[in-house]
């Protein structure tokens, strides 16, 4: 065999990790990660008052809906088979200390029951537990003299706030507000009341990201300043994994990682201690980065939704929260 001929040549038992890539069926078969409609939580919002839905204009797709419209959007939601849904209620009425959180009437506790109630056994109907859609100020907990968010006097309206979201029948109580003891304070007034057997989601380690800012648009949200005294720094890894700790040993019974995308070092190191699931919410604004760029013909949409959810659930998610959820189950079903 002359030179030439043998340049470049392998022996017959060389690594060729291609072959495993060559056709669709096989790529298929030997994916390590895979996509389930059960996996994917739909965030929906419900606007007090509206007569008919309110589209978001910087999430494209998304709308605020009425009282009678969620009721279809939960029939959708259970009809692409998806795990469930999470309500954030979006009231006409705010004060200092978001009392519309723990009114029975409150629009968030009414859509609960709303939802609860066309969902039967479907759906997990999940519930935001947070003030800042409700307060004046569009922070998450109570202020001081200062302005400054009382941790301890937040705690107390949390627990008031589980209390009634449970009593309004939500299936697991969304912990987002990233006070300190937050878990513990309403996991003991949920056992004290009658409701030990209610999940708490952890928002444990909840970054103060530039990517909630559309979010802002779909609750009304009358914040002024900004989270970052009780939010973490987006520059921070390690506490990411301290904050889930703590509210592990503080009895929550799901955490998770918010922002996704720009988190998946954090959602991984949480995943690879936690005892219990770890979920991600892939926030608004990485929804709305995908459509803008989808919407100019710069990405392919559909690639770019599925890649990006693929790659929060191989960091380490076994749920994603993602406003794609129900279209998302459709293609993948």
């Amino acid at each position: 065999m002359n030179s030439a001929s043998s340049e470049g040549a392998r022996p017959l038992g060389h690594p060729r990790p291609r072959r495993l890539r060559a056709t669709p069926a096989m790529r298929r078969l030997v994916a390590e990660t895979r996509l389930h409609p059960a996996d994917l939580i739909l965030p929906v919002f419900v606007r007090e008052g509206a007569g008919e839905p309110v589209p978001i204009s910087s999430m494209p797709g998304v709308l605020q809906h009425t009282t009678d419209s969620l009721k279809k959007a939960v029939t959708d939601a259970a009809a692409a088979g998806i795990g469930g849904i999470m309500l954030f209620g979006v009231p006409e009425h705010k004060d200092a200390i978001g009392s519309g959180a723990t009114d029975p009437e409150g629009i968030l506790n009414v859509a609960t029951r709303i939802a609860v109630a066309e969902a039967g056994d479907a759906l997990v109907v999940q519930t935001d537990l947070c003030l800042d859609e409700f307060t004046d100020h569009g922070h998450c907990g109570v202020l001081d003299a200062n302005g400054y968010v009382d941790n301890d006097a937040t705690l107390e309206r949390y627990r008031d706030m589980g209390i009634a979201q449970a009593e309004a029948g939500s299936q697991l109580l969304g912990l987002s507000g990233m006070m300190d003891g937050q878990v513990a304070a309403v996991r003991d007034a949920l056992d004290a009341t009658g409701f030990g057997n209610t999940p708490i989601l952890a928002y444990a380690a909840k970054y103060a990201s530039a990517f909630y800012g559309p979010f802002r648009e779909a609750v009304q949200s009358s914040l002024e300043g900004d989270r970052r005294t009780y939010q973490q720094d987006p520059a921070n890894r390690r506490e990411g994994l301290r904050e889930v700790e703590l509210d592990l040993a503080e009895g929550a019974d799901i955490v998770m990682v918010k922002p996704a995308m720009s988190y998946l070092d954090v959602l991984a190191d949480a995943a690879a201690s936690s005892p219990v699931p770890v979920w991600a919410y892939q926030v608004s604004g990485e929804y709305a980065m995908i459509e803008a760029a989808a919407a100019h013909g710069w990405i392919d949409r559909r690639r770019a939704i599925e890649e990006s959810v693929v790659g929060i659930r191989r960091a380490g998610a076994d749920a994603v929260l993602t406003y794609w959820a129900v279209e998302l189950a459709g293609w993948i079903r």
